[in-house]
């Protein structure tokens, strides 16, 4: 007798590890229970996982969750709060729970200051992860008179000419 093909023993091989594909059968393939802490190739939990779970897994695991959704919600300004309001605004920052969004004047830093509430919805339903508690809103900031990195505080040198 002739002694099988490479083929052939492959395929026999496929057929013992993977069962006949032709056989008909009812249910599922019978699976062994393997105990607690094997490590056997090809047995349970040794499936390959995709890319966005093996990455996920890995944010999660590092504790980067908060620090990707809140550069998220920090891109994503323009869905949260409109169009036409994020021409007027934009985000500084997070700093310690609090989104700090600059505003090109104080009548649109009031409006947004109406709307805080409806902004804070959209962030905590979106966004759970990023750990905003208070949004601070800040119109254009005044000019300040302090000039110099020596500037002293109170009157200065007016005192003197009294």
């Amino acid at each position: 007798m002739a002694e099988p093909s490479e083929a052939s023993r492959v395929y026999s091989r496929f057929k013992d590890v993977f069962g006949d594909p032709y056989a008909r059968r009812s249910s599922g393939r019978k699976r062994t229970k393997d105990t607690a802490g094997s490590s056997v190739p090809f047995g349970v939990g040794r499936d390959p996982r995709g890319l966005g779970d093996t990455i996920n897994s890995l944010t999660v695991q590092l504790g980067w969750n908060s620090s990707l959704a809140q550069s998220e919600l920090l891109e994503s300004w323009a869905e949260l709060a409109g169009e036409e309001t994020a021409k007027h605004s934009r985000p500084a920052g997070i700093d310690e729970g609090i989104l700090t969004v600059h505003c090109e004047s104080t009548a649109w830093a009031t409006q947004l200051r109406l709307m805080r509430v409806e902004i804070m919805t959209h962030i905590a339903t979106r966004y759970p992860d990023a750990g905003i508690q208070s949004i601070r809103f800040q119109g254009p900031n005044a000019p300040s008179w302090k000039k110099g990195p020596r500037s002293i505080p109170g009157r200065g040198p007016r005192d003197t000419y009294g």
